[in-house]
């Protein structure tokens, strides 16, 4: 059965979806026009589904979000590379990026079982720390390993593990990083901003970034459906969770015997 819509119904919800095609986002005044109105809501969800995207309510805001590589509001890697890496930067540094914001978003969540953070912010240092973590359990795969699940997953962990080994870490304990270098720490400040820019993440602190709510609902809504990360997670963690059991059972073994 097909729907219809009144003349200022329709403009009503093209007006509210070009804000968001234009922006990415809409303020609290829009925010109410799309709750308030169902019929409003459902065509800014159609206008959207045309261009495989998805709206969501994050706090007092409305944000577009691109579901697939293919939708025209998808950040390109060329477009990655030319703002936020250097001129020199290859595919290997996209993809050490895009660990390091799952990293970056997963130390919010316990083991990424959780649908509410357990942590209110994470200080650069200790993400460097845990994006080193997580090199270490990619190298605890042989090579036949990283090359079976590169073409599974269309990421290059050898490039990812080369990249991040070969950064220069002289200036890690500079109180400043301005990018200038290409130390650990001074490429996690490219991608603190990145985080910033896409409204990903919040500054709480000197060097301490936080979620936002619009990540928060990705989270809920997306991050952790098969779906949309393609197993990636399962991977990134599967070590982990390989040797909690070992763990497990090296105690149990020990509870019998005594």
């Amino acid at each position: 059965m097909a729907f219809t819509y009144s003349n200022e119904t329709v403009m009503q919800a093209f007006r509210l979806y070009s804000q968001l095609a234009m922006n990415g986002m809409a303020e609290k005044e829009r925010l109410q026009e799309y709750m308030a109105d169902d019929e409003v809501r459902g065509l800014v969800d159609q206008f959207a589904s045309e261009v495989d995207c998805a709206v969501i309510a994050a706090g007092d805001e409305l944000h577009l979000i691109p579901l697939v590589r293919l939708s025209p509001f998808h950040v390109s890697n060329e477009h990655m590379k030319k703002t936020y890496l250097r001129a020199s930067a290859v595919n290997a540094d996209l993809y050490l990026m895009y660990l390091a914001m799952i990293v970056f978003i997963g130390a919010f969540y316990d083991s990424y079982q959780s649908l509410e953070p357990t942590r209110n912010f994470l200080p650069l240092d200790e993400w460097a720390v845990l994006v080193q973590e997580r090199i270490e359990s990619l190298k605890e795969h042989d090579e036949e390993e990283l090359k079976r699940y590169e073409s599974e997953f269309s990421y290059n962990w050898s490039a990812i593990i080369e990249k991040w080994d070969t950064m220069d870490d002289i200036k890690e304990t500079a109180k400043r990083q301005t990018g200038n270098t290409i130390s650990r720490l001074s490429f996690l400040d490219t991608v603190r901003r990145f985080l910033l820019e896409q409204r990903l993440a919040e500054e709480v602190g000197t060097g301490e970034l936080g979620l936002t709510e619009k990540t928060k609902v990705i989270v809920q809504r997306y991050f952790m459906e098969l779906e949309y990360n393609r197993g990636i997670l399962n991977f990134l963690y599967s070590l982990d969770e390989r040797e909690n059991r070992s763990e497990e059972e090296a105690r149990h073994a020990v509870d019998l015997e005594n």
